[in-house]
């Protein structure tokens, strides 16, 4: 029941990146604004949670995950509620802008609590795979949901959904409690992460280079005062061992938002499908997404995280040329799909197994942290360039082997 609870948690902070991809002309027509401002709907809640990833891991090993995971979800619900209100454009940016930091703390708490309830690295694995298959639902379910309910109610009820699964989240875990923990919490360096990440997606949305010389000096000051920091942002040594892995969950999830984004505005503007056709066309892309998790766990806790991360990032980048060069959809989204569905749990298993004691919270909110900026990345890139899906394709390709070169060499100092 508990690891249910918390899934489903998590399959809402997961389900509010692709719900209201669907639902963008709907909002476009109800609220007006321009691209950029669409773009903003969505990456607003991106930005945040990726910002405040950073800290919500910290955050969640310095006061107990299960008291900061609860108070994620119940401020997730009401700031939905908010949203589902909201009168106009900016008035939703800004409540997206606060429902990333509660899905950061519901991330934070939902990753420290997995760890806590499987300390075993095989049993943490296998587990992954369930957490990640039931999360993983919601990406499915994203898009098919988002088109149902902007058919039938409009563009509002995809933010309504969100109140009755966080009161059933929040009552199966309800007497689970976790120990305070002693690291603290640099602001300073959660305050320049998301200054540098709101500025980098406006740099690149609106093509402003004030905002992109700003977003230089707020990385160069975030560098800075990570250095000086006591409680660092990142551990040490975290980074240094785990980039590969920051790096493949990065190029990922630009490649899934992205991708997400461009197809849903193909679909709809077009090909004139209605919002739940769109839905329907992206099931070969999100259902393996949902299912084939499981069977990433097994082959981590036999393996290790690193074979299916190479393999799913061969498969990304196969299937994305493939979208971008032929007229096929179905069968290039399932093989994108399928690539997706081994990077992602692989990623998470990862940075678990690697964390030092007592940071597990905090290389979770790192991980996710990367794979957000990589998402706002997507959005914001792949709307303004031509060709952004022959592109994604070939920062994919290319990520793939600069993975596997490092994890060729990480076996030979093993061995050595």
């Amino acid at each position: 029941m508990r690891m249910f609870g918390f899934s489903l948690a998590y399959f809402l902070v997961m389900l509010d990146t692709t719900v209201l991809t669907v639902a963008l002309p709907g909002l476009r027509d109800s609220l007006g604004g321009s691209p950029a401002g669409q773009q903003w709907a969505v990456n607003a809640y991106t930005v945040a949670f990726a910002a405040a990833l950073l800290t919500g891991g910290s955050v969640a090993d310095r006061y107990g995950a299960a008291r900061v995971f609860k108070l994620g979800v119940a401020a997730f619900g009401g700031l939905s509620l908010l949203c589902a209100a909201a009168p106009h454009l900016d008035v939703l940016i800004a409540a997206r802008a606060l429902l990333g930091v509660a899905a950061a703390l519901c991330t934070g708490g939902s990753f420290g609590l997995l760890a806590e309830m499987y300390s075993e690295p095989a049993a943490r694995a296998r587990a992954t795979g369930v957490w990640a298959a039931l999360t993983g639902t919601a990406l499915a379910a994203g898009p098919l949901l988002g088109g149902l309910l902007v058919d039938l109610y409009g563009w509002r009820a995809v933010f309504l959904v969100n109140l009755p699964l966080a009161a059933v989240s929040l009552l199966a875990v309800r007497p689970v409690t976790s120990p305070r923990g002693v690291r603290g919490i640099d602001w300073r360096v959660q305050a320049l992460a998301g200054a540098f990440l709101g500025l980098l997606a406006e740099a690149v949305i609106d093509a402003s280079p004030v905002a992109g010389a700003l977003a230089v000096a707020a990385l160069a000051a975030l560098v800075a005062a990570e250095r000086r920091s006591p409680d660092p942002a990142l551990p040490g040594g975290l980074l240094a061992a785990t980039w590969p892995e920051l790096l493949a969950g990065v190029v990922a999830n630009f490649a899934f938002s992205g991708a997400l984004f461009v197809l849903t505005l193909m679909f709809q503007d077009v090909r004139h499908l209605t919002p739940m056709a769109a839905g329907l066309a992206f099931l070969p892309l999100t259902l393996p997404m949902a299912v084939n998790p499981l069977l990433t766990g097994r082959l981590v806790a036999r393996h290790g995280p690193r074979p299916p991360i190479l393999a799913g990032l061969a498969l990304v980048a196969a299937g994305l040329g493939g979208l971008a060069l032929t007229e096929a959809v179905a069968p290039w989204l399932v093989v994108t799909g399928l690539g997706l569905s081994f990077v992602l749990p692989a990623l998470m298993a990862g940075m678990a197994g690697r964390a030092p004691a007592g940071t597990v919270g905090t290389a979770g909110g790192v991980l996710n942290a990367f794979r957000q900026a990589g998402a706002t990345l997507g959005v914001a890139v792949m709307g303004v360039i031509g060709r952004p899906l022959l592109a994604a394709a070939v920062l994919t390709a290319l990520t793939c082997a600069c993975y596997g070169l490092a994890a060729a060499r990480a076996r030979r100092v093993r061995v050595s």
